[in-house]
């Protein structure tokens, strides 16, 4: 097993193409998904209403669906979305937010999945798992218990949808139909403020949208996320705690060089192949 090459140039795309990318995200975490798009290269915009989507989504190089605040209206939207990623080829990534919480986001979250062109399907590890029919320990949003077999999980996931599909944690996960890896970066206070999963979404969404490789788009998105999470704290002054860790880690993202992905490939591992 290897790891794909030149992961760099993933993010060199997107800072090249600047994309544009639709996002129709939780409006918790609305802000802090639109500039995180921006630090990395892409140009966000969070349209959400059904009347332009159509149009926004064909002209956008990426779209990003996160349910994060689920309701009826934002599911059509989210479909009409989706659709129009379909027609016009553009690279779909869904976050499928509480999966497996309550009997409704799992419905919803596996309409889509299933329904959609999805390109990178990005959760935690919980609500992989609930995509992917297996038990999930989900609580509200968040992920519980261990998941010991999530390589596993998430390849049959991606098999399933396919796409590819990244199960974030502890360490991250992003596997194809036929190989997973695992990444080891990132800082523990990256858990700590809400909305890193929301913002890894972004991150993807933004990668996706400069490149036709989704794998190598989600590895080195995937990676260069958690290393901005590290160089937060050992190269954006003092933090205390999560108020002073959140702008420092946007700070690391929106000054981050290409090089540091390639130079830190090895923490890349390929897991799984079948």
């Amino acid at each position: 097993m290897s790891t794909p090459t030149n992961l760099s140039e993933q993010h060199r795309q997107t800072q090249r193409e600047k994309p544009l990318v639709n996002a129709i995200t939780n409006n918790v975490t609305v802000n802090q998904v639109a500039n995180i798009i921006l630090h990395w290269g892409g140009l966000p915009v969070m349209s959400d209403d059904i009347r332009e989507l159509d149009e926004m989504v064909s002209i956008s190089g990426a779209c990003l669906l996160n349910m994060g605040t689920v309701s009826e209206t934002g599911e059509e939207a989210m479909i009409r979305a989706g659709e129009a990623a379909r027609q016009n080829d553009v690279p779909l990534v869904i976050d499928p937010v509480g999966a497996g919480a309550t009997e409704t986001r799992t419905r919803i979250a596996t309409r889509l999945a299933d329904d959609l062109p999805v390109s990178i399907l990005n959760g935690n590890r919980g609500e992989i798992a609930a995509i992917a029919g297996k038990e999930a320990n989900v609580q509200g949003v968040e992920s519980v218990g261990d998941h010991p077999e999530i390589a596993e999980t998430a390849m049959a996931c991606a098999r399933q949808i396919d796409a590819i599909v990244v199960a974030s944690g502890a360490t991250d996960i992003v596997a194809s139909s036929q190989t997973t890896y695992e990444i080891t970066a990132g800082d523990e206070l990256m858990s700590t403020v809400v909305g890193t999963g929301c913002m890894l979404g972004g991150t993807l969404a933004a990668f996706a949208g400069g490149s036709d490789d989704y794998l190598s788009a989600a590895l080195a998105g995937t990676l260069a996320f958690g290393l901005a999470g590290e160089a937060a704290v050992d190269e954006y002054g003092t933090v205390h705690g999560p108020g002073s860790y959140e702008p420092a880690f946007r700070d690391a993202a929106a000054n981050f060089s290409p090089d540091k992905i390639d130079s830190h490939s090895n923490r890349i591992t390929p897991i799984l192949q079948e």
